[in-house]
């Protein structure tokens, strides 16, 4: 096996541990002889890094840890460059979620008005990002968790060179809920859609659609969206197992209400569990990831970023849900739409496989619309141009008002104004 390089970049997230006994867990398959655990925040980096190292030491990793601030010397020469940043930190993320609901609009961090906002910061900054892998690392691939992931993914396929992947782990919890409810894990599958925008059409199991069977049931839910049951008559209509999001466009109002009557934000939530959490990995006898850290909502995290990269790594030809460019896997998209669908992974590369089942209808307009939002929202970060932010949101299904557009956007511009370009304020 050749010896790799891993990069972290946003190695102070309360996340790092998880990715790191993926890392643990597949040390026979993955050399990684170094890792480069960077983060802005020296503090959280010192904490989780240090818990990092003795997580890694503990398990016979002999190699070299190195905790910087300094991306250029993390990215160099690296073989596999993991995001996981959050621009404007938790703060940022509660002001997402919380002025939305000003204007009757829900408060999430990668749907609507808060996860467009969250967009607007985070594409500039994984541009550079990627723009430095360029020069130091043309061969690297870059694994990225930021959210909003799909759109971060959308902006990095399309604006720049680098081998990239857009990864949640939205679908393996869904793909775990399958395997417990029909008893095994020997199942094929098709999945069609965007990041948190995905259905799931068919489950063949010895050679037998066993869809209806699931129904809800089947449905992962998580952490960080309160929770929905999905009406049979809804499920009808849309024959498809929905990924948990969904919930916010399929029952909009009752999730708005929620928010409205929560006493804290999900992002108030995450502080809360977050300053946790670093309590608990400061003490020095901690090596491993504390149960707790499932609370964050990053249930099986390492298993989708690790296993994708041992697929990679070592030609496994094997299949992972991704974001990926389209390239005519689903007949109704663009070639260069990001999509996130089954996918070959291979030492090649990423190849989308090609959707069999027909589609409904409901999907496919509603994933037409959503990306249509999405390629918006790219050209505003990419481009700083207002007026394309407030077709965005104008397209939005979450949003669609003129006037509730640009009441929200010119409320959160003003309070993002210093990650933002002058040309997207008011």
């Amino acid at each position: 096996m050749r010896k790799l390089k891993a990069a972290i970049i946003g190695a102070g997230s309360t996340y790092t541990p998880e990715l790191i006994r993926g890392f643990i867990d597949r040390k026979d398959s993955l050399n990684f002889e170094s890792f480069y655990l960077m983060d802005i925040d020296k503090e959280k980096l010192d904490v989780v890094g240090g818990l990092a190292k003795r997580m890694l030491r503990s398990n016979g990793f002999s190699g070299e840890i190195v905790l910087t601030r300094d991306i250029d010397e993390a990215v160099k020469n690296a073989d596999y460059v993991f995001a996981q940043i959050r621009v404007g930190k938790m703060e940022a993320r509660i002001r997402d979620e919380k002025i939305p609901l000003k204007y009757g609009l829900l408060g999430q961090e990668t749907t609507g008005a808060g996860g467009f906002m969250n967009a607007l910061r985070t594409i500039p900054v994984m541009l550079d990002i990627a723009r430095r892998m360029e020069k130091l690392a043309p061969d690297a691939w870059l694994i990225n968790f930021s959210n909003p992931s799909g759109i971060v993914a959308e902006a990095l396929l399309n604006h720049t060179k680098i081998k990239m992947i857009g990864l949640c782990n939205c679908f393996v919890n869904m793909k775990a809920g399958i395997a417990h409810n029909v008893g095994s894990d020997d199942f094929d599958y098709e999945y069609i859609g965007l990041n948190h925008l995905s259905w799931i059409t068919s489950v063949t199991v010895d050679g037998k659609n066993v869809l209806e069977k699931l129904g809800k049931t089947a449905g992962a839910k998580l952490k960080n969206i309160p929770d929905v049951d999905y009406d049979d008559e809804l499920l009808a209509a849309v024959p498809a197992i929905p990924s948990y999001y969904l919930s916010y466009f399929y029952m909009r109002n009752q999730q708005l209400d929620k928010c409205l009557k929560a006493e804290k934000t999900r992002g108030e939530l995450c502080v809360d569990i977050e300053n946790s959490l670093i309590e608990k990995y400061k003490n020095p006898d901690l090596t491993d990831k504390p149960k707790e850290l499932e609370e964050r909502g990053g249930a099986l995290y390492s298993t989708a970023a690790v296993s994708v990269v041992d697929a990679i790594e070592n030609d496994k030809n094997e299949y992972h849900v991704i974001c990926a460019k389209n390239n005519g896997a689903i007949p109704f998209m663009a070639g260069d739409d990001v999509v996130e669908v089954k996918c070959l992974v291979n030492k090649k590369g990423v190849f989308p496989v090609a959707v069999k089942d027909p589609v409904n209808h409901y999907i496919k307009g509603l994933m037409q619309a959503v990306k249509a939002y999405e390629k918006l929202t790219v050209l505003a970060a990419v481009n700083g141009s207002r007026k394309d932010a407030l077709a965005a949101l104008m397209i939005n299904p979450l949003i669609g008002d003129f006037k509730k557009a640009k009441a929200v956007f010119d409320d959160m511009a003003q309070a993002n104004a210093e990650f933002l370009p002058k040309s997207l304020l008011p």
